[in-house]
């Protein structure tokens, strides 16, 4: 599409294409006229200028591919120094070897790669290193640097999709945000449950004084949350191997929902404190890993990759005698209904009447 001139005295029309089918009608503006603000658009749109095959138009509506779309003039702009673009420094040998290891699954419309722990997703404060920094080694013949559809958290591994075109970034967007992507996480928790399989329906808001770096639950003012676990294997009554499904995607669902119900990430200081770490050599590391992720493909079918375990992950599950054969074997069934309502209350008046008969049984001792 030819970029429009600034001071374009005529009007003009565009015809949508694949890449831009889905999107928003501001971030067709964004895409293709970054010149072109919202406050602008939005002035069109009330005036009646701005038309989507003839018909008025609003910023927030989707555009399908084959559209066209109407643009009034542009009104003369008073130059404006221009700033000083930001270049992204070249990235080493070194760097575009690591970020190309991570690679598991590649095609023309989306990249995934096994994220190990300890890597950010994107930078922010003091932080330097992060997958967004490497996305140039991940071009390959792709017109231009992939782009980030969803994030796992730094010290999470495993399965991190990246879109190769805009139309696949819309298309996973919205997958996302429809809820229709399935991923499944394995984790290693303190304790057992005493429900083998259940859900976790507990809303999650910011902890007051934590800067938006912690969640907790919060009954009134909280975000509905709500998150699947089931229990692979167990180590007495020491630890056991979970399997997790988000049904929401808050925060650190996982990790807080699961310190909530008493049962805290192995590694997860943040969540469960000292009471998080294992003794008897089993690493100090986060142990929760996204082995899976389902989803709807752009060009049709399903893309559906699983990432291998990192090194701390695996040597502790050796450590505590899982097996991880079974793991594949019991993946969450991602067309079965959660368990009912009234299931759901049995299972958790059941839960809460064992942590009440476990807490009394510590208080005694401590007394004994």
């Amino acid at each position: 599409m030819p970029a429009p001139s600034a001071t374009s005295p005529e009007i003009r029309q565009f015809t949508v294409g694949e890449d831009d089918d889905g999107i928003r009608l501001d971030r067709w503006f964004k895409r293709h006229m970054a010149e072109t603000t919202y406050t602008i658009v939005a002035k069109w749109a009330r005036t009646g200028q701005l038309r989507v095959d003839g018909n008025r138009a609003t910023p927030g509506d989707r555009l399908v591919a084959g559209q066209v779309i109407r643009v009034p003039p542009l009104e003369p702009v008073k130059d404006k120094p221009a700033r000083p673009k930001r270049e992204r420094p070249p990235l080493s040998p070194d760097q575009v070897d690591y970020a190309r290891a991570m690679v598991i699954h590649r095609d023309p419309q989306a990249i995934v790669i096994n994220k190990p722990p300890g890597l950010a997703t994107q930078g922010g404060t003091k932080t330097h290193d992060h997958v967004d920094g490497l996305l140039d080694a991940l071009q390959f013949d792709a017109e231009a640097r992939p782009k980030l559809v969803h994030r796992l958290d730094k010290d999470t591994s495993g399965a991190l999709l990246l879109a190769r075109t805009a139309r696949a970034a819309a298309f996973f967007a919205k997958s996302f945000s429809g809820r229709t992507a399935r991923k499944v996480y394995w984790a290693l928790v303190v304790g057992v449950p005493s429900i083998d399989d259940g859900m976790i329906d507990l809303p999650l808001a910011k902890q007051p004084g934590t800067g938006g770096e912690k969640m907790h639950v919060d009954e009134e003012n909280g975000q509905p949350a709500r998150s699947r676990y089931r229990v692979i294997e167990r180590a007495g009554n020491r630890a056991a191997w979970v399997e997790l499904q988000p049904f929401t995607g808050r925060t650190h669902q996982l990790r807080a929902h699961m310190a909530a119900i008493g049962h805290p990430i192995v590694g997860d200081g943040k969540y469960g404190g000292q009471a998080a770490f294992l003794t008897g050599g089993v690493s100090r590391k986060m142990h929760l890993h996204a082995r899976r992720i389902r989803i709807d493909h752009p060009d049709g079918g399903k893309l559906d990759v699983s990432a291998d375990l990192p090194d701390h992950f695996r040597e502790s599950m050796a450590l505590l005698g899982f097996d991880p054969v079974l793991g594949d074997a019991m993946r969450l069934d991602e067309d079965a209904p959660p368990p009912s309502r009234a299931t759901q209350k049995a299972r958790a008046k059941a839960h809460a009447k064992t942590v009440r008969k476990e807490r009394r049984g510590e208080r005694g001792r401590r007394r004994g």
